[in-house]
């Protein structure tokens, strides 16, 4: 991914923190059978290998789990906030006129080793785990136990478990970093007064980006 040097995010937990928050990945990878993508919620173990481990599952009848070798490089990509950036916000609009539109986002890759796994064992604990992460604080929470046992069983026949292990990480936050300050107060109060959620949203993280 092409990183400016004031977009990169060189922190490991600040990018870890982002993966947690953000969970959803797009899993790449190359075969010969091409490129192949698949959509899905991913926990990351940040105590497993040097980086961290992604844990997920497919589901069986997804072929992606047979178009990698046993042990693949892949890609994941999260994404985050995101907004369209109007050049009316710049100070250097009035100034100059040489502005012109751009997009503020966030992004994460991360890349490793790949292994899907049809271990029982692995399945039903990441199934639990998965569950438990994202129930948690919820005024009324659903556990596995919740359902029956057999059902269970069935649902955990039906996918395939994956790991990658991470072998490095790219952490992108493109918030108008390469701004003038009066421009990035353009920017920030553009996006803070927009009837939009995301928008405000990215409008704190420009500002908590903004060069000191």
């Amino acid at each position: 991914m092409y990183i400016p040097p004031s977009n990169a995010e060189p922190s490991a937990p600040a990018v870890h923190d982002f993966i947690d928050v953000h969970p959803l990945g797009v899993l790449v990878t190359a075969s010969a059978d091409g490129l192949f993508a698949t959509h899905l919620p991913l926990l990351l173990h940040r105590d497993r290998g040097a980086h961290g481990t992604l844990a997920g599952h497919v589901a069986r009848a997804n072929p992606h789990h047979r178009q990698v070798p046993s042990i693949a490089e892949a890609l994941v990509i999260f994404s985050g906030p995101q907004a369209y950036i109007t050049p009316t916000w710049y100070a250097a609009k009035e100034e100059h006129g040489k502005v012109v539109p751009t997009w503020n986002y966030i992004a994460v890759h991360v890349y490793g080793s790949l292994r899907f796994t049809d271990d029982p064992v692995f399945l039903r604990k990441h199934l639990e785990q998965l569950v438990s992460r994202h129930e948690a604080g919820r005024p009324v929470s659903w556990g596995i136990g919740d359902a029956p046992e057999r059902y269970i069983e069935q649902q955990v026949k039906a996918i395939v478990g994956l790991e990658l292990t991470i072998t490095r990480l790219e952490g992108k936050w493109k918030m108008s970093q390469n701004r003038s300050d009066a421009d990035i107060d353009g920017v920030v109060r553009g996006l803070g007064q927009s009837t939009s959620e995301n928008d405000r949203e990215v409008a704190g993280i420009v500002e908590a980006r903004r060069p000191r």
